[in-house]
């Protein structure tokens, strides 16, 4: 139980344990969908993952460092927005090419 507390708390073994295991998580997506020849493999997962990953420690510091009275889900709503904004996108330029 003391690891587990010890990774909730906002330091550099909790931040590269997060981001590994997103660059994991999302390396296993990237690698099934490039095998099956699919947009957006290997490189895009991790690094929509990492991006992710990295916004929502952002929001942890801002909240438990910088003590900034905040609703931790507004920051993970935004990135969520971006993406599905991108992948619309991307879906009306590959209706436009054909």
């Amino acid at each position: 139980m003391e690891v587990i507390s010890y990774l909730r708390e906002l330091n550099l073994i909790s931040i590269v344990v997060r981001l590994s295991l997103a660059a994991v998580c999302a390396g296993v997506i990237g690698i099934e969908r490039g095998q099956k020849r699919r947009p957006a493999g290997f490189r895009t997962h991790i690094l929509v993952c990492m991006g992710a990953t990295l916004v929502m420690i952002t929001n942890q510091y801002m909240a438990d460092v910088l003590g900034m009275d905040t609703d931790p889900s507004r920051m993970g709503a935004q990135v969520i927005s971006g993406i599905v904004s991108w992948v619309r996108e991307q879906l009306l330029w590959l209706v436009e090419i054909k």
